[in-house]
């Protein structure tokens, strides 16, 4: 249950060491991340939802991890980001439906608990 954690974890290394190679582009990069998160327009959720499907249709294993602990954190539901997941499965064909099954890991691993099955039969 720590694939969701350590991908987290990989994903803050490698944003330091582009920030250390590069750090005024990184710098860039964070302020548009922040400017953009702010509860403009649509909530912090929404936009992480629409992150999350994003992350799920571009195949980004790292964006998928990282959006689904921030939309649970702006008070998305499991429901909610499933349901976000499988608009970008509609949307991106088998590719996105095998990465939605990465947004369903990362909820179980940021849960702490077995929801990879909730609602389906378990595979004998």
């Amino acid at each position: 249950m720590n694939g969701t954690k350590q991908t987290l974890n990989e994903m803050r290394e490698l944003i330091r060491a582009m920030g250390e190679q590069d750090p005024e582009k990184m710098a860039t990069f964070h302020t548009m991340l922040v400017t953009l998160g702010k509860g403009e327009g649509l909530d912090k959720k929404y936009k992480e939802l629409i992150a999350v499907a994003l992350a799920v249709a571009s195949h980004c294993t790292w964006c998928i991890a990282y959006h689904v602990r921030e939309a649970l954190a702006a008070g998305a539901t499991d429901e909610e980001v499933m349901q976000a997941a499988w608009m970008a499965v509609l949307m991106g064909g088998a590719p996105s439906l095998m990465h939605a099954g990465v947004a369903l890991d990362a909820l179980e691993d940021l849960r702490g608990e077995d929801s990879r099955w909730r609602g389906y039969p378990r595979p004998e």
